[in-house]
């Protein structure tokens, strides 16, 4: 918010200063504040830093330290110190002879380098861990890992795209040493602390290994929000070498990291132990446990006087391809004597996974399903009938209305409706002692913000409470103050609420510090407030009146205020009040009272009291009223004794509306003059000029009141003085008024001004004149009344459209009519309104303005280009702006002027949302300038302009067809086949299309011919024989012509082959002869098809034989056609075995095929199966009951006609006498 400029003052009264140190050195910074209780922090490159061993940080008073130890090449970083809103920056700097040396130390010596040809090569020992656990691990390198397997080589991978930033590095160690792994990761992004496991080979967990040898630990580092995970192993024995793996998870984020640890054994170099090359890699689990180690025996072969000089083999390689006869005599040959370690690995080699019997296939390894959705887990059996057993984390599933079972065939399905995170869980599918596992994994969604935090504006001391609601109960969410994350500290300043889905900040004892953004964080969205703190102000509601007081009479001061815990003191004369027999003060509420009893003349003064903690005071007098009894014989005229008395002058006397108007004039005469008080208005005569009629008159005698013509008015008069009072003066109580005193003895006369001021009315509505991204420029029209005072400034305030509080913008008046307001949230609708100010206070607030919503325009339209041009258009084409913004974008403005203009000319009237936009009526061969512009709420963006100038001429374009690749070949089509072809071309102007075929035009009634500025089509609806033939399509522009070809052949079926003969016949074969049919179909014959049929399949009892003949693309029409065929027997069946129903058909086209029971078709039932193959018809029956029977039908239809059989199935129950005769029609299959 836009506020005056003030003088920034500093925090500080001594500031760190930047130092050069040498290295290993100690350095102290120090900085004093003003104030002894500001909060000081200390950075290194822009992070907060804490007390360490590196880092000691000490404040006493107002002086703040930082000590930094040990300095190092990393330490010459910059560092800055922050209290408050002040920031000092500072260096640490490193001499440079120090630099050099360390620089020269790190690099390496060539000839330390370099190993001695005559040492035998070693891999290099680790450091010495013993002094120090810190230093005792190594991370291994390409020499170290030589001696390795290939299979087993580290991972030395660093590809950091999970949640580890820093992984667990490959190592070496020799027996009896320490080592630490070290594993990292960021917890910025993770709503929850990971979860971290460390496994030694697949499935050992190390976590129940600690001890002796083993240790866990991790910390937190809250400065830089990294986990650090670390397993030591001290004192390292030769069966810890091995691959281990680190594993880290949060929520539904995993990541795993593999690494190996090589243990050396102890060198002795008086002579080689024999014994360690036969070492099992398990020392502590028995004598016959892990497996040899026989690595040390090449090392034996190595140290040996004579070597050999042939070529190295694998034993392992021998022994798994020689048959288990010949085990013993290679064992013998190449020295190995542990033949049960031997079978043992040759075994674990040999080892494949065995095929399982009872499942065809298994569960997936893992699935996962998001919370609230279903999911299917399915397995294949080997037997149909086997029983399955399914268990969740080793506990048998049982059918509910959230877990089904299904089993179809040898399929077996468990599915889980709605999942949960109780169904985040290991589950295994058994039959009999067979098992498949599989992990299920259930992901949350992502976690919505329902409501967002609304800006907050109190006083300070206040307990502020954020609030927002989410769209998941027990969801997690993170709370952040200026980017910081908040936690629950000693103090408690920061308190988090749950309540369902609802999800509370609560800050206490709000200061100028907690002012900032608040922003609430979840998986799926963020939500963003401001508070803003305000000290507080005390208002005063009663002021405390001067008091006339006779003798005995008791005086009360009476004062009221807005806070009711501010305490005050009374003080007389600038003396502190104390209570006492006759003085008493009370403190009740808001109001605060001070009581004198019995009123003495010693009691008169100024009394004050003053707020504690406030620097401003409310004063009164207490007048003390003497009664004495003169007696004087004479009279003296009455006289009235003002500082500025007569007609001629005037004494202006300002009231606050809806304060006390209290008019004391002191006055003398003897006797006592009678007081007359009158009201008119305000310069309503001149001098000179008669007196008007007052508008009211008050009259007092001898302290009566004589008249009183309102019931807010008081008059008195005394002894000396005459008193005019009127309680909550009002605007209407402002004008001239006259006190005339009168006596026997003569009168005089006193005018008064009184003015009432007041608060100014409010403004009206303000208007909003622009937006921007996050700020808005609203202006407003003074207050028609300024309340007797002048306007010093204006007072702003917005809210967000669906909230009620509304937040100041301002706190100092602003003088100006037009403000722009900014930090706010673009696309979120917002209210403004503004209250005027001046002297005497705030008014009422105006109307809020029409809401309006802060954006801000889009980028300008980017690809902007000519796509077409003529003589008097021009077509443009651009793409949409990279940045749209919160705001709809309501479309593009086209503007174009002359080359050397700057008076740009709008294309059309109004918006456009297409991206291509054709502008016409262009001055011929004039050059012009265009530009796009695209519009939101907000306004335009920034034009998109063309490069340069274009002149508006149509550009002369040659003719040129593109034939499409399928037509450069002879187009194929059946009879009765639409036929659409459509052929791209170009030119400038608009080409004229001609169509010919065979050099003749087309008829118009038989084709269809559409022409376009970049194709043409040509359209048969329905193909006929004689369309075939070469077509032709020319596009010329004034003499430049091209022209393509299309040709099309149009086919049919071809006609039945003549003369079908039967040459000869012998044994069961048959010589036929016929001749080519007449109609080829347009299409050469590429074969024929003979068929035939005898009295099993056919009614007519004589054999009979058909030739088809058959060409590409094309059906087959036969030179006979059958009717159909044997029909369907009637049958008994027994109940619960399937039963079969065949009978056969022919017809030319294949006919359609339809079953039905009782004249109910039954081509979708589930219980039947329809087969055909051959021209045989069967219709199987699955497990028929009584219901089953009845009369079933086959119908078989084609264009030529259709056919109907049917017959009559009977079912049997099951089980019947074996002294009744079966049917001897019975044909079913078991």
């Amino acid at each position: 918010m836009p506020e005056p400029t003030k003088k920034t003052v500093s925090a500080f009264t001594k500031k760190p200063k930047t130092q050069t140190a040498e290295i290993g050195a100690t350095v102290i910074f120090e900085a004093e504040t003003e104030k002894t209780d500001v909060k000081v922090r200390w950075q290194r490159d822009s992070k907060d830093i804490a007390s360490s061993y590196k880092y000691t940080i000490s404040a006493e008073g107002n002086m703040h330290s930082l000590t930094i130890n040990n300095i190092v090449q990393e330490d010459a970083v910059g560092y800055a110190v922050i209290a408050g809103v002040s920031k000092v920056k500072f260096e640490l700097k490193i001499k440079e002879s120090e630099v050099k040396e360390a620089q020269k130390a790190i690099s390496p010596d060539p000839a330390v380098a370099e190993p001695k040809p005559e040492e035998p090569k070693e891999a290099p020992p680790a450091p010495t861990g013993s002094s120090a656990s810190d230093t005792s691990g190594t991370v291994s390198d390409g020499s170290a890992t030589e001696g390795l397997l290939e299979s087993h080589q580290p991972d030395t991978r660093q590809d950091l795209t999970g949640l580890f930033t820093e992984k667990p590095q490959s190592g070496e160690v020799n027996v009896g040493e320490n080592i630490t792994l070290v594993a990292r990761v960021c917890g910025e992004s993770l709503l929850k602390k990971p979860t971290v496991k460390w496994f030694k080979g697949k499935w050992m967990d190390l976590a129940s290994k600690s001890g002796k040898h083993l240790q866990l630990k991790e910390h937190y580092d809250r400065n830089s929000k990294v986990y650090t995970f670390e397993m030591h192993i001290i004192a390292a024995k030769a069966n810890f070498a091995g691959g281990y793996r680190c594993e880290v998870s949060s929520r539904d984020k995993f990541d795993s990291c593999n690494f190996d640890l090589v243990v050396h054994e102890a060198r002795t170099t008086d002579g080689f132990d024999i014994r360690t090359a036969f070492r099992r890699t398990s020392t502590d689990a028995g004598e016959d446990s892990g497996e040899l180690d026989f690595n040390l025996i090449h090392q034996i072969h190595s140290l040996a006087v004579h070597v050999s000089t042939e070529p190295e083999v694998d034993v392992w390689e021998i022994l798994q391809k020689a048959p288990p006869s010949a085990y013993e005599k290679i064992a013998f040959q190449y020295g190995i004597t542990d033949l049960r370690g031997m079978l043992k690995r040759l075994k674990k080699m040999k080892k494949e996974e065995k095929k399982s019997a009872a499942f065809l296939r298994k569960l997936d390894p893992a699935y996962q399903v998001e919370k609230g959705h279903k999911i299917k887990l399915q397995i294949e059996v080997a037997n149909s009938d086997a029983e399955v057993k399914w268990l969740k984390n080793g506990q048998e599933i049982h059918p509910t209305g959230r877990y089904i079972f299904e089993s179809v065939g040898n399929k077996r399905f468990l599915t889980i409706n709605n999942c949960t995170l109780a169904d985040d869980a290991a589950y295994t599918c058994m039959i009999g002692d067979e098992k498949t596992f599989t992990e299920l994994f259930v992901k949350e969604p992502p976690v919505l913000i329902v409501r967002n935090l609304e800006d907050q504006m109190v006083m300070k001391g206040e307990r502020v409470e954020f609030e927002c609601e989410v769209s998941e109960e027990g969801a997690q969410v993170k709370w952040e103050k200026d980017g910081v994350e908040l936690t629950r500290d000693e103090s408690f300043k920061y308190r988090f609420k749950k309540d369902g889905c609802k999800h509370v900040l609560i800050i206490n004892d709000v200061t100028k510090e907690d002012c900032g953004h608040y922003r609430v964080k979840t998986n799926g969205g963020q939500s963003l407030a401001e508070l803003m703190v305000q000290e507080k102000q005390l208002e005063v509601y009663q002021n405390i009146a001067d008091l006339t007081v006779k003798a005995k009479d008791q005086a009360v001061f009476k004062c009221e205020v807005s806070d009711e815990n501010v305490k005050g003191i009374w003080y007389k004369n600038g003396v502190e009040v104390k209570p006492d027999a006759r003085t008493h003060i009370t403190h009740i509420g808001r109001i605060h009272k001070l009581t004198i009893d019995e009123v003495k003349p010693e009691d008169e003064g100024d009394y004050t009291f003053v707020p504690e903690g406030y620097a401003f005071n409310l004063s009164a007098k207490l007048n003390f009223l003497e009664v004495k009894i003169d007696f004087v014989p004479r009279q003296d005229p009455p006289k009235i004794h003002l500082d500025c008395m007569g007609r001629t002058a005037e004494s202006t006397i300002l009231v606050v509306a809806g304060n006390k108007l209290r008019l004391d004039v002191p006055i003398t005469g003897d006797p006592a003059p009678t007081v007359v008080w009158t009201k008119g208005e305000k310069g309503s005569f001149k001098e000179g000029e008669s007196r008007p009629e007052p508008r009211h008159i008050w009259t007092a005698k001898n302290g009566e009141v004589l008249t009183d013509s309102d019931g807010r008015v008081h008059v008195e008069s005394t002894k000396g003085h005459c008193i005019f009072t009127i309680e909550g003066a009002e605007r209407q109580d402002e004008g001239v008024y006259s006190v005339i005193v009168r006596n026997p003895a003569g009168e005089d006369t006193a005018d008064i001004n009184v003015k009432v001021v007041d608060v100014p009315d409010p403004p009206e509505a303000p208007r909003i004149l622009s937006v921007g991204e996050d700020s808005c420029v609203v202006q407003w029209d003074p207050p028609l009344f300024d309340g007797g005072q002048p306007v010093i400034g204006y007072v702003l305030e917005r809210k967000k459209t669906k909230s009620y509080r509304w937040m100041r913008l301002n706190f100092d008046p602003y003088k100006e009519t037009t403000y722009e307001a900014k930090r706010m949230i673009e696309g979120v609708a917002y209210e403004m309104r503004v209250y005027a100010v001046n002297t005497i206070g705030m008014s009422r607030p105006s109307a809020a303005s029409q809401p309006f919503v802060p954006v801000a325009p889009t980028s300008e339209p980017t690809g902007l280009c000519v796509d077409d041009i003529s003589d008097t258009t021009i077509s443009l084409k651009w793409r949409a702006p990279e940045r749209i913004g919160s705001a709809e974008l309501e479309g593009y403005g086209v503007e174009y002027c002359k080359e050397g203009s700057d008076e740009w000319i709008p294309a059309f009237s109004g918006l456009t949302e297409r991206t291509t936009v054709i502008v016409h009526d262009l001055p011929t061969g004039e050059k012009m300038q265009f530009r796009v512009r695209a519009y939101n709420m907000a306004g335009p963006s920034l034009p998109a302009t063309l490069q340069q100038a274009v002149t508006i001429r149509e550009i002369m374009q040659r003719p040129k067809i593109w034939l499409p690749r399928n037509l450069r070949q002879t187009l194929i089509k059946k009879v009765g086949e639409m036929i659409n072809l459509v052929i791209p071309f170009q030119g400038k102007p608009r080409p004229q299309v001609t169509w010919t075929k065979n050099d003749e035009l087309l008829d118009p009634k038989q084709v269809s011919i559409r022409n376009s500025d970049t194709d043409t089509i040509l359209f048969i609806r329905r193909s006929e024989r004689k369309d075939s033939g070469k077509y032709e399509v020319q596009v010329q522009i004034e003499n430049v012509e091209d022209r393509a070809s299309v040709n099309i052949q149009i086919v049919d079926l071809p006609g039945p082959p003549q003369n079908l003969k039967v040459i000869d016949v012998w044994g069961f074969n048959v010589a036929l002869e016929w001749k080519p049919p007449k109609d080829n179909g347009n299409c050469d014959i590429t074969g024929y098809t003979i068929q035939k049929a005898d009295k099993k399949t056919m009614v007519n009892p004589n054999l009979q034989i058909c030739v088809f003949a058959k060409m590409e693309n094309s059906a087959v029409l036969p030179s006979v056609q059958f009717p159909h065929t044997d029909p369907l027997v009637s049958r008994s069946v027994i109940a619960g075995y399937n039963a079969t129903l065949s009978c056969s058909v022919r017809g030319i086209p294949k006919p359609k095929i339809t079953w039905y029971k009782n004249k109910m078709d039954i081509t979708n039932e589930a219980k039947y199966r329809m087969f055909s193959n051959q021209g045989v018809l069967t219709l199987e029956i699955r497990k028929p009951c009584p219901f089953d029977g009845g009369v079933y039908m086959c119908k078989a239809v084609n264009d030529s006609g259709e056919d109907v059989v049917e017959c009559k199935l009977e079912v049997r129950r099951k089980y019947m006498p074996l002294t009744q005769e079966l049917p001897r029609n019975l044909h079913s299959n078991s």
